[in-house]
């Protein structure tokens, strides 16, 4: 999940100490998500998979269960300070950049990407090495946020607790599309697939609108970006502190992005 954009690179530093919990949050949100993806797909044992943007340990350990000790699972970001120990067995973790280093030999059964492209500068480049990475047959699936399709944090405006909170997710917002993130990538990509030669292309979006890892998941991205947000005049520390009263007791119905899931099947030879 942190592949270096335009600009100063990724807003949300694996380096800083909010990235573990960023990622727990993130895995209790979205992993059933991927994995049901994963094994309607088919992804078993003896497959190789290539695991990009990891960020945390959850999918490649997830993938790894699936494909046994027959199968592979190559995990690759470009700081992998939060997946090296997990290295080992079918495991491999390799520091990469997707959108400027070759792909890892062999190809894949599974390319898999969460999060990733829509922080990506090169995102067509990124994706084209992906499909190359396919074997005949293979199945590309990336998730990427489309903070276009849903923007609020709290879609419930019902007070100034729930205004406030989205003042500064569209703060946010601001800050990631001055990085270069495009945030309108994910509902795009069922064409990318197509137009990437991929077969069989499908998609289907999911978020939700409350839960407690949602908490966990906001009053740490805000303190990760804080600075930048005052810095850049989209909110005071006064406000921020304000908000993450508010996001302490509960009871606001947080959202995310909607995260687009969308996958496709490179042709087999004749």
């Amino acid at each position: 999940m942190a592949q270096h954009t335009s600009d100063h690179g990724y807003l949300l530093d694996n380096r800083q100490s909010e990235a573990g919990i960023r990622f727990g949050a993130l895995s209790e949100l979205f992993d059933p998500v991927t994995f049901r993806h994963v094994d309607q797909l088919g992804i078993g044992p003896g497959m190789r998979c290539w695991e990009i943007g990891a960020g945390g340990p959850s999918v490649p350990r997830g993938l790894a269960e699936r494909v046994g000790p027959d199968g592979a699972v190559v995990a690759t970001d470009i700081d992998v300070s939060w997946t090296e120990g997990i290295a080992g067995g079918v495991i491999e973790v390799l520091e990469h950049d997707v959108a400027a280093d070759p792909p890892p030999g062999g190809g894949f059964d599974l390319v898999h990407a969460r999060l990733v492209l829509v922080h990506v500068a090169d995102r067509a480049e990124a994706l084209r090495r992906m499909v190359g990475a396919l074997r005949p047959g293979g199945v590309l699936l990336l998730e990427d946020a489309d903070p276009g399709l849903q923007p609020l944090l709290c879609p419930d405006e019902s007070g100034p607790e729930q205004r406030l909170a989205n003042r500064l997710r569209s703060g946010f917002r601001s800050l990631m599309a001055g990085r270069g993130a495009d945030l309108e990538y994910g509902r795009t990509l069922p064409r990318l697939l197509r137009e990437s030669g991929l077969d069989d292309v499908r998609a289907d979006a999911y978020f939700p609108i409350t839960s407690p890892a949602c908490t966990v998941l906001e009053a740490a991205t805000v303190r990760q970006i804080r600075g930048r947000l005052v810095a850049a005049g989209l909110a005071t520390d006064e406000e921020i502190d304000r908000h993450l009263e508010h996001v302490e007791t509960g009871r606001l119905d947080l959202a995310t992005a909607p995260m687009i899931s969308a996958w496709g099947r490179r042709p087999r030879q004749p």
